[in-house]
């Protein structure tokens, strides 16, 4: 457990050298500083931190990192450290997923007004950017497709992984990709907005996806294969 509670020091130790580092230049810095900052930078980089949502009393927590690497008594058992982190982590991921939610319903809300826009009774909306005159899919076909896919800050997240399209069965995508590509004709391409009940929903998937996420699909249907 020792260990444990050691990392999690090294963990949030680049959150105070990222407020010294306002003030030095560690290019510059005595050897022991720079072995310091590397660390922080590595550790730091394995880790969202800009995006935990916990606020730090600085004093307390070098106090509380001082304590551990010195192998000093410390004020709180190592079970009682380990619960305070394990609720204070708990209510910030509820606290962003509250706000993430928030933000899915008013974006929702504002586009569905947008000219163009279609909303269908599942929730998903759409607007057509290029019409086309080709057959439609089936839930079984394969489709060959250019997309790229957006977050509703703009931030993408995930594009055709070849110039020329993916291939993606339309059976293994989620809800909202599939109800919007059997929309499409052959040669069409749609912008989906996909509500997080139609994609992954309120957990999300971790270091990818957040809770309550709206995905944005710009794609165009390049080709069907149908399974005889």
């Amino acid at each position: 457990m020792k260990k444990i509670i050691l990392f999690l020091c090294l963990f949030f130790t680049v959150l105070t050298l990222h407020a010294r580092a306002i003030q030095e230049d560690y290019r510059k810095a005595d050897e022991k500083a720079r072995i310091s900052y590397a660390f922080g930078m590595v550790i730091g980089s394995n880790f969202n931190l800009g995006q935990m949502g916990i606020e730090f009393d600085y004093a307390a927590f070098a106090e509380g990192l001082r304590v551990i690497l010195e192998d000093e008594e410390t004020q709180f058992t190592e079970t009682e450290a380990m619960e305070l982190i394990e609720v204070a982590l708990q209510t910030a991921m509820e606290n962003r997923s509250a706000k993430n939610r928030q933000m899915e319903v008013e974006f929702l809300i504002e586009n569905s007004k947008r000219s163009g826009v279609v909303t269908t009774n599942s929730g998903l909306q759409y607007e057509i950017l290029k019409t086309g005159t080709g057959d439609k899919p089936n839930e079984n076909s394969v489709v060959r497709v250019i997309y790229s896919g957006t977050f509703i800050d703009g931030s993408m997240f995930d594009s055709s992984a070849e110039k020329d399209g993916s291939f993606i069965p339309l059976e293994m995508v989620i809800p909202g990709w599939a109800e919007g590509l059997l929309l499409m004709n052959l040669g069409s391409q749609y912008r989906l907005y996909i509500p997080s009940e139609l994609a992954y929903g309120n957990e999300g998937i971790q270091g990818i996806i957040p809770p309550y996420s709206t995905l944005i699909f710009t794609v165009e249907l390049m080709e069907i294969i149908n399974e005889d």
